[in-house]
């Protein structure tokens, strides 16, 4: 069956580009719904669905454009946390352009959707079934995906910076190991990006408590990691924000070599351009629990750090 949250949960923190202090929060939605935005500080400001067809091309962060020119930048963690947390209804308001950054993880999100309760719904949940294989590349970043019975991912990163090097990480994502193992993998960067963004006015809400900035061998955050491969799970959390974009959970496998918000975007336009592509599944109980999300309770949250 769908869920939505047993109530509204809110968050204040600044947004990692614009460093504005902002509001947001996440509300309960009646079955079928699907996950919508809103600017709550632009009076009369039109619903933004949170589809891929909404993306406008970003590198720095996932944003979602209205049909009025409203823009809401910075969604891809409270998306993940929505995805991981199985959440399929849900209406998030924010009172500025930018999601507020937290902790630079999706935990922050997970803890209050799982402290405020899943409630679940009358309705059944569809799922997008991909059926035959999808690839995107841009020199040599691809990202691709294979049918599969659930959702599983296959993520490469390489930096010349030694902090981070070249991680790899496989997980099926079914059984609550979104919460478990990815959700509180911080956004990293490495120092010369930082300063080059703040030189063009972005990333001036970015700190050490937000992110993980490396310079070669050197990681600046106090604490270091918190997972030698921390890098790669924030990607792939990343991935899964993305990939909810699609407006259902998704079953296939994707592999990312490289890969950013863009790039899965695209992967995402290609998917659903291609006749015959996907197929949409109504998930009886087997199905549904391949799903993330699917069996994740409060308890899963003392593996976080």
């Amino acid at each position: 069956m769908q869920a939505t949250i047993r109530h509204s949960v809110s968050f204040t923190g600044t947004g990692l580009h614009t460093g504005r202090l902002v509001r947001m929060s996440i509300q309960p939605q009646t079955a079928d719904m699907g996950i919508w935005f809103r600017r709550s500080d632009l009076p009369g400001s039109a619903l933004i669905p949170a589809r891929y067809d909404r993306v406008p091309e970003s590198r720095l962060c996932t944003k979602l454009l209205g049909e009025d020119g409203v823009e809401i930048s910075t969604i891809e963690h409270v998306m993940a946390a929505l995805a991981g947390c199985g959440i399929h209804n849900a209406l998030v308001e924010v009172d500025g352009p930018e999601m507020p950054i937290l902790d630079g993880s999706a935990a922050p999100f997970v803890r209050a959707i799982l402290d405020a309760g899943i409630q679940r719904q009358s309705s059944a949940i569809h799922a997008i079934a991909v059926t035959r294989p999808i690839e995107v590349r841009e020199g040599d970043a691809f990202a691709r995906l294979d049918p599969s019975e659930g959702l599983e991912m296959d993520f490469a990163i390489e930096f010349t910076d030694a902090a981070i090097g070249r991680q790899r990480r496989v997980a099926n994502l079914a059984n609550g190991r979104f919460v478990r193992e990815l959700c509180d993998s911080r956004t990293f960067c490495r120092q010369a990006d930082v300063d080059a963004m703040r030189a063009a006015g972005l990333a001036l809400g970015g700190s050490y408590d937000n992110a993980v900035v490396v310079d070669g061998d050197i990681v600046l955050s106090p604490g270091g990691f918190r997972h030698a491969d921390e890098a790669v799970r924030h990607k792939m959390l990343d991935a899964l924000g993305d990939l909810y974009l699609a407006g259902a959970p998704i079953l296939a496998r994707y592999t990312g070599e490289r890969a950013g918000h863009m790039l899965t975007n695209r992967l995402l336009r290609a998917l659903f351009a291609e006749p015959g592509a996907t197929r949409v599944v109504e998930c009886d109980t087997t199905l549904a629990a391949r799903l993330p999300g699917m069996g994740v309770n409060v308890a899963d949250l003392a593996h976080v750090a």
